[in-house]
Parts: structure tokens; C-alpha cells; sequence
């Protein structure tokens, strides 16, 4: 089930300002911070350069939220080494979905960010 158009803007209010805040301005031509909202789920992406192409910027996935209607709550994932989506733990869940953003930037095990 997708997500309510309130929920939607609500979403790209908190996404849009917390990407402008990793974004500072004098690094912007080295990388970005990138949200996107597919269905039930929003995915946060670093993009940088490409080393062969200056001009191509190569997309990684940081974290994905995906909202498990039944709870009405968000769950956090975070990807292996694999990159294999896992359900992050200690803080896997939350009704707010900027206090799992939150998780993901005061991350100390460097899952999220390195």
C-alpha cells in the first residue's frame, strides 16, 4: 500500500532538509544526498563522481525505511557486506520516521555512514 499524499509531504519535508544539511555547500560538486519515496518505502542515497567519468555520479544506498502497515510503524534497514538489506538492530522500529533518521545519523557502529 502506498503512502497517503500528507504522509508523502511530510516525508519530503524531513528528507529535503536533513539532505541539504550533509550537503555542505562548498562540497556539493563532490557529492550529494539523495532521498527517494517508492510505494511504502523511502531509500536515502549518497551519490559521488565517477572516477572514469567526472560527469556520471554513482548512486549508493545508505539506508532504506519501509513502513509496515499493520504496526504503522517505520522499520531501518541497513545493508551488509553483502549488500543485503537487514533489519537494523538495536533500533529497528518507530512510529516517527525522522527519529529513525535520526538513528542513521548518530549511527556510531558506521553501518550507515562509514
Amino acid at each position: 500500500m502506498a503512502l497517503s499524499e500528507f504522509e508523502k509531504e511530510r516525508i519530503k519535508k524531513i528528507f529535503s532538509s536533513y539532505c541539504h544539511k550533509r550537503m555542505p555547500l562548498h562540497h556539493r560538486d563532490h557529492f550529494k544526498v539523495e532521498y527517494e519515496i517508492i510505494g511504502n518505502e523511502v531509500k536515502l542515497h549518497e551519490l559521488r563522481p565517477s572516477w572514469q567519468d567526472k560527469g556520471k555520479w554513482i548512486s549508493h544506498t545508505i539506508a532504506r525505511f519501509k513502513k509496515d502497515i499493520v504496526s504503522e510503524s517505520w522499520v531501518l534497514y541497513c545493508a551488509d557486506r553483502n549488500r543485503k538489506w537487514r533489519i537494523f538492530e538495536p533500533y529497528p522500529s518507530h512510529k516517527d520516521i525522522s527519529k529513525l533518521l535520526e538513528v542513521v545519523d548518530n549511527d556510531k557502529t558506521g553501518i550507515f555512514w562509514g
